[in-house]
């Protein structure tokens, strides 16, 4: 169980600091797709941040202390702090980069969780990676 409690810490630390940039990039954007952009970055960050709680909750599930600071974030996270603020079509290529480290942290907390038995956690690791192939689409759509 350590080893999943581990990889659902990494999971929601990848989650986190992608609300995270997600948000920033919403409040500095800017240029003719102004509109669209921001209240696509809203949708986005307001979902993820939806997510981050319920994968807190699972780690807390399996008697375990969820990591809820910026340090330990940034340990656990791959996710490059902040993110550049540049173009839209840049910042959101940037976040499709960021949404595909998530998956690959949801992905191994699934088969942990599977491995262990843990049909809830597995369950529920399985809404969110939906949810993140469904966000990777929408960027990849809008980035090309």
């Amino acid at each position: 169980m350590e080893e999943l409690a581990q990889s659902l810490k990494v999971a929601l630390a990848e989650s986190f600091s992608f609300y995270l940039k997600a948000h920033k990039f919403h409040w500095n954007i800017e240029g003719p797709d102004f509109a669209q952009y921001h209240e696509f970055l809203a949708n986005l960050y307001a979902e993820v941040w939806g997510g981050v709680d319920v994968i807190a909750e699972l780690i807390r599930t399996l008697e375990v202390y969820a990591p809820g600071s910026y340090t330990e974030f940034k340990e656990l996270s791959t996710i490059a702090e902040g993110g550049t603020i540049s173009d839209g079509l840049s910042m959101l290529n940037t976040l499709l980069n960021d949404n595909n480290s998530v998956l690959v942290s949801l992905l191994t907390a699934y088969k942990l969780a599977e491995a262990a038995g843990e049909i809830g956690i597995s369950n529920a690791i399985q809404d969110r990676i939906t949810t993140h192939q469904k966000h990777g689409w929408m960027l990849k759509s809008i980035t090309k």
